[in-house]
């Protein structure tokens, strides 16, 4: 079992590695599907201009920017530890002139550097499996969303269906590394994705945890036969 420092320091090198070819292969590996995935979570935020975020774990941005565009002007922040991931980030946002309305900052999901109630939603997306402490991450999540707002994780997930659980997990677990290896030369790294999803909680475990760090109305919803979920819940009027 590895401990928590271990597998900070292994994701973390797994994805500044990666950085610059993430975007091709999360677009190869999903078949382009996080796209869609991504577009349906707009819709189930219902997100209003003016409206502040947070996207943990952004990566290249692309969620980030995506929020940013549906605040219309609201402000907008990516987090992520991988400054390799960020400096691709900061490019597009750079390239959309988008950099007034996006701030990128390095930091930990674990221990963000913002103040109670900050944000009308906090996102996560496809970066919950990769934190050593899950729940840890859900408080800090709720911690800063403000009272009233949502936390959002949009995340790989466990089909629970036959025959296409079966298909699914021989793609996953053997040739999405061989195919790491083939397109980008890096098969240990890709291999790190079905490692990953093993111990990571499934639909209905994750909004559990969702209500045990006392969110309310958790909804859940699988995506393509479960290969992917959305989870979101509403922080009370406690505060955090």
């Amino acid at each position: 079992m590895i401990d928590a420092e271990s597998k900070q320091k292994h994701v973390h090198a797994v994805f500044e590695s990666i950085a610059p070819k993430y975007d091709m292969m999360n677009d190869l590996l999903s078949f382009r599907r996080h796209k869609a995935w991504r577009r349906f979570t707009m819709r189930k935020m219902e997100v209003k201009p003016g409206q502040t975020s947070l996207d943990l774990c952004c990566g290249t941005c692309d969620w980030t920017i995506a929020l940013a565009k549906a605040t219309d002007g609201g402000k907008t922040v990516g987090l992520d530890f991988s400054q390799a991931m960020l400096d691709i980030g900061q490019t597009k946002v750079n390239k959309l002139k988008l950099g007034e309305q996006i701030t990128l900052v390095q930091g930990n999901a674990m221990d963000l550097p913002f103040p109670d109630n900050s944000f009308d939603f906090v996102t996560i997306g496809f970066g919950l499996r990769n934190v050593p402490d899950i729940v840890r991450t859900l408080k800090e999540m709720k911690r800063v969303v403000k009272p009233g707002g949502k936390i959002v994780c949009l995340e790989l997930s466990k089909p629970s269906w036959q025959p296409f659980k079966g298909i699914y997990y021989f793609y996953f677990e053997k040739l999405l590394p061989l195919m790491g290896k083939w397109f980008v030369k890096r098969y240990e790294q890709y291999r790190w994705l079905p490692e990953s999803l093993a111990s990571f909680p499934d639909l209905q475990a994750l909004a559990e945890m969702f209500r045990g760090v006392g969110m309310r109305n958790v909804k859940a919803y699988p995506l393509t036969g479960g290969v992917a979920a959305l989870h979101i819940g509403t922080k009370g009027n406690e505060g955090a």
